[in-house]
């Protein structure tokens, strides 16, 4: 009968995600269809736009052609009108002068003719028509503005559609995800020439395997990609995975896209739990900033009702030597209960992650607001008393900046402190190795190392963070840098400062 049952049960489950991949695979189709009449619109117009293009060329081309045979028409026609006119007027010059010699033939008198012959020796000498080049400074004709369109037409004759480039294929070997960098690298599956460039596309997501076509990330888009290699820098990686296609394009077309592949891009997410910070704190996701007036209003709701229990005593014992405070915080504020555990009260001017760190190696960065008193960074068991303060309890290790009357900067665990020489960087980066009992901080910009706490953590733990008179701002969605890997890598055994307090295992 149970053999049974796990038959059929295995039997639904094959079954139920059948149905799950035909149903992502009748969303593909139903997309790909709308989207077909979509595309063919396009290309229609793209067509269309490509034609009209070539008609307003070639009509620019017909009416300067056209305006050069005007031009050449006009000169020419100035050139031969001149001499049209010059020769009209040397021709009437001469017939004048015909007429006068012919006329001269008939005078008798010796001294009048001899003096005639003189005039219309002189008048010849001078006159136009001797003058005038009998040849015309232009032609009519014209074939020297003829054009040949037998390669053109021929040209046109064979236009077709540009051959469509074929898909790239993207290598998951050759894809490198590190630093919150991505890298994609692709081929064509053959040689081609006529390739312009690429478009790579990537978007988000939370499931692994083919990207879904209902997915709560849209693709984002990198154009005008000169290489086949790119890489996408900065990134936040606060999803699982990555997607990730790309199509070549040439001078009229773009190509399919090529096959999708998913990259995992896991790392360390989480923000301030307000819910349990103190109530002097004001906490964002991302930013968390000391607030002298938070709470006030719930003073008078609560007085009379302060707890004097022992554990309370032995706190505010512990506090002798802790965060310096302007003004006492009441120790017996109304607290907000979060899954049974108290807001951090007193001067536990705390804030807690709000997921905790069970096994694996995670990075995460702090940046202090300018002019803040106080802070410290690290971790903590989730169970840490809303009375207690980083670094001063066996279950909490912080690194602890103090800038009130003097500066100083320590690490501090189960109330021991060892002071730190180095400078306070801007920004803090946190890595916590749960599975090989390691916290350390570096300074987030160079990778310098700051300081190792090593510990076997015998529970879970969850970032934490105080602040007084002050602020920090939070960047997480971040991998472990590569820089930290390498210094982790030969970092193991170093003692010195770094392990002069190290926790015994807890």
């Amino acid at each position: 009968m149970d053999s049974q049952k796990e038959a059929l049960q295995r039997i639904i489950t094959t079954l139920a995600n059948k149905n799950e991949e035909l149903h992502n695979f009748i969303e593909t189709l139903s997309h790909s269809l709308a989207g077909l009449q979509v595309n063919t619109t396009q290309v229609v117009s793209d067509l269309e736009e490509e034609f009209d293009t070539m008609f307003s060329i070639l009509d620019e081309m017909k009416e300067s052609m056209t305006n050069t045979i005007k031009q050449e028409q006009a000169r020419k026609s100035h050139e031969l009108q001149n001499q049209l006119t010059q020769s009209t007027n040397a021709l009437e010059s001469a017939e004048e002068l015909l007429e006068f010699a012919n006329n001269a033939l008939d005078i008798r008198d010796e001294e009048e003719f001899a003096k005639a012959a003189r005039q219309i020796k002189d008048r010849v000498t001078m006159a136009p028509a001797f003058r005038l080049t009998m040849k015309p400074k232009a032609t009519d004709n014209m074939t020297h503005l003829m054009v040949d369109f037998s390669q053109e037409r021929q040209i046109l004759q064979n236009l077709k559609f540009l051959p469509v480039p074929r898909a790239p294929e993207i290598d998951v070997q050759d894809c490198l995800v590190v630093d919150n960098t991505v890298t994609v690298s692709w081929k064509m599956p053959v040689e081609d020439s006529k390739i312009d460039h690429y478009i790579l596309e990537f978007r988000k997501s939370n499931h692994e395997g083919l990207p879904r076509v209902k997915d709560e990330h849209s693709w984002e888009v990198v154009d005008s990609i000169k290489t086949t290699e790119y890489s996408l820098t900065g990134l936040n990686f606060d999803s699982k995975f990555m997607n990730f296609r790309v199509r070549a394009c040439n001078k009229a077309a773009a190509g399919e896209y090529s096959d999708p592949v998913t990259l995992e891009t896991r790392a360390f997410n989480f923000s301030f739990d307000s819910t349990s910070s103190h109530l002097n704190l004001k906490v964002d996701d991302r930013s968390v900033e000391w607030d002298p007036q938070g709470g006030k209003g719930l003073e008078s709701k609560i007085k009379g009702k302060e707890n004097k229990g022992s554990a309370h005593l032995t706190n505010l014992k512990n506090m002798s030597s802790g965060t310096p405070s302007p003004k006492r915080v009441s120790a017996t504020r109304s607290p907000a209960v979060r899954g049974g555990r108290d807001r951090f009260t007193g001067e536990s001017y705390t804030v807690l992650g709000d997921t905790s760190i069970d096994y694996g190696q995670h990075y995460w960065e702090v940046k202090a607001l300018k002019d803040g008193k106080s802070y410290s960074i690290g971790v903590a068991f989730k169970n840490l008393g809303k009375f207690d303060q980083l670094g001063k309890t066996n279950t909490s290790w912080c690194i602890h900046i103090n800038n009130w009357l003097q500066n100083s900067f320590a690490a501090k665990h189960n109330n021991k402190a060892k002071t730190l020489e180095v400078i306070v960087p801007d920004r803090i980066g946190i890595y916590c190795d749960m599975d090989g009992g390691q916290l350390s901080f570096y300074n987030a910009e160079n990778k310098q190392l700051l300081h190792t706490f090593k510990t076997k953590f015998s529970q879970p733990v969850v970032p934490a963070f105080m602040v007084w008179c002050g602020g920090l701002t939070l960047s997480t969605g971040l991998q472990v840098p590569s820089a930290v890997k390498s210094l982790q890598k030969t970092e193991n055994g170093v003692g010195g400062s770094n392990s002069s307090i190290n926790s015994m295992p807890q």
